[in-house]
């Protein structure tokens, strides 16, 4: 792993270092704010603002209750017990079982989209610096392309290569 990375000690210093990077042609997607608090007045913490998870969650809620309704249904329709004049699916106890899947899907639909978009899983290890936790702001890029460039544009702090 190679990345370039500089260290702020307060907000507008990190905005201004973003504002540099891409002034430096860095894309977006390259550039990494790690800080241990939210800023979210300032424009480089609403980047990754906007999800779909909800979205995502509601799907996973929507085929949940779909496989639980077709479970039960079919359940009860292929091992019938006629209990005289009443219906063979039995809507008010299966809605239980629907429920619970219904919450399944949603939970396990919403658990698997932070995994994924917080890259919590992936093969190799962010960049970090222990210097996060007491304050500091980290402002860098992963694997650049002009490293030299980079650097310039971090300039004016301790700027660090990993």
């Amino acid at each position: 792993m190679s990345a370039v990375y500089s260290l702020y000690p307060t907000p507008d210093a990190a905005q201004r270092a973003v504002n540099r990077l891409r002034a430096a042609g860095v894309a977006e997607e390259q550039i990494t704010v790690i800080s241990s608090e939210p800023f979210e007045e300032h424009e480089f913490a609403q980047r990754d603002r906007a999800t779909a998870m909800g979205w995502i969650a509601l799907g996973g809620a929507i085929v949940g209750l779909a496989s639980a309704t077709w479970l039960t249904r079919m359940t009860e329709l292929a091992w019938p017990l006629p209990t005289g004049n009443m219906p063979i699916v039995a809507w008010w106890p299966n809605m239980i079982v629907m429920f619970e899947l219904t919450m399944l899907g949603g939970i396990v639909a919403a658990v698997v989209t932070l995994l994924v978009t917080a890259t919590l899983v992936r093969r190799r290890p962010a960049f970090y610096d222990p210097a996060v936790s007491d304050g500091q702001i980290l402002v860098g890029v992963d694997n650049p392309r002009d490293a030299a460039a980079v650097e310039h544009a971090l300039a004016g702090a301790d700027v660090r290569r990993l």
